[in-house]
């Protein structure tokens, strides 16, 4: 049974002081829903700061069975955390030893200031009027969360998928915060091949009747695209053949019907199942801002620097180990992202380890196969 757990909101900047964007736009104060796990020792030295995948939540660890803030979408299968697999006591990431730190990004659906959040200045749901969110962005307010925990200096930043890239960004654009990174089926920067797939799932969005440019929520909001985008997204999350046993063990619904087409075998069934399940969880316009923060993603961009070396020289100053995973069955953050990702450390002379992961599970694979993570963890935290 896992221990329950309650999110707290961290709340900064205001009409006075607005917070401001990469992009130059300004939001008059936001909120950060995050969870914490473990104890902060007594010289604020043991806190490990976690970013999330794509559609993650703060929620990483334990039971939080309810959260008002959230409405609809805290459907019962996010009342577990996402990586109870890796947090807590003798796992990876150890409460006994560690204060672990989870945040729901800026943008977000899950109780951070987003695109279904009020605007104060209309008293509406912001809708088409949310600025787009960049790693940086992302990474600046969490600075300041971590401000307001009273922490200078993390023992590591832990980021699998979207989450390693909104991880590097943190830890070269605050070099000094940071001793240890660890990045987990990420990559550098966003190939063309995913910018393609990504502008896929955009296209998805905009092209419901219902989506309005994203001022829906007055009205019926844009689930047929958000549930292509996820169907477009979800094969490369999950390796063909897990996809293929779990197809295997459906029954077409009756209710499997389109305008005209008729839902003919398992397979399709499992993917518009897998649609239908996440529109009643996640929000179009949030969606949106996360696919957009990482179809442009560009380390050496998000870290102001003229170039990868000098963006990683930073963290060689700075002394900071790293550890960089690849999954060997991965179709979203291809093997080649990490290697691409770990030359430019290893041209930089940044103390760094690359453990190529092998699995059948594909992308997913950080979620599940603990035991293939933890070890290599251990180490890193050992020396």
């Amino acid at each position: 049974m896992h221990a329950p757990i309650q999110t707290q909101f961290f709340h900064t900047g205001s009409p006075a002081e607005p917070l401001r964007l990469r992009d130059g736009a300004l939001l008059p104060g936001v909120t950060l829903a995050y969870e914490t796990w473990g104890e902060l020792d007594a010289e604020h030295s043991n806190a490990i700061l976690v970013f999330h995948a794509l559609s993650g939540s703060h929620h990483a660890c334990g039971l939080n069975s309810s959260l008002p803030e959230v409405g609809d979408f805290w459907q019962p299968e996010l009342h577990e955390g996402w990586w109870q697999t890796m947090i807590g006591p003798k796992k990876a990431l150890d409460t006994r030893k560690f204060f672990v730190i989870c945040a729901n990004y800026l943008g977000g659906c899950y109780g951070s200031t987003g695109p279904a959040s009020i605007n104060p200045a209309t008293g509406k749901p912001w809708g088409a009027a949310f600025p787009a969110v960049t790693a940086a962005d992302q990474a600046e307010v969490v600075g300041r969360l971590l401000d307001h925990l009273g922490i200078d200096q993390l023992n590591a930043v832990v980021g699998p998928s979207v989450g390693g890239l909104v991880g590097l960004t943190f830890a070269t654009r605050f070099p000094q915060r940071v001793r240890n990174v660890i990045s987990i089926a990420a990559g550098f920067k966003t190939t063309v091949l995913n910018r393609l797939i990504l502008f896929e799932q955009i296209l998805a969005i905009e092209n419901d009747p219902h989506f309005h440019g994203g001022d829906y929520y007055d009205n019926t909001a844009p689930l047929y695209g958000l549930a292509l985008a996820r169907m477009i997204s979800h094969k490369t999350f999950v390796h063909l053949d897990a996809i293929e046993t779990r197809a295997r063990q459906d029954v077409i619904q009756p209710d499997d019907v389109l305008a005209w087409y008729r839902v003919r075998d398992q397979f399709q069934s499992y993917m518009l199942h897998q649609g239908k399940k996440f529109v009643r969880r996640f929000d179009a316009n949030t969606y949106l801002r996360i696919i957009d923060m990482w179809s442009r993603y560009d380390a050496t961009l998000e870290g102001d620097a003229e170039s990868p070396a000098a963006l990683f020289e930073r963290c060689r100053l700075a002394g900071q180990q790293w550890l960089v995973f690849s999954i060997d069955s991965d179709f979203c953050f291809y093997p080649e992202e990490q290697s691409e990702l770990v030359k430019h450390l290893e041209d930089a002379k940044v103390d760094v380890m690359h453990i190529t992961v092998h699995s059948d599970k594909g992308h997913d694979s950080f979620l599940l196969e603990p035991k293939l993570y933890t070890p290599h963890m251990a180490w890193l935290f050992a020396r």
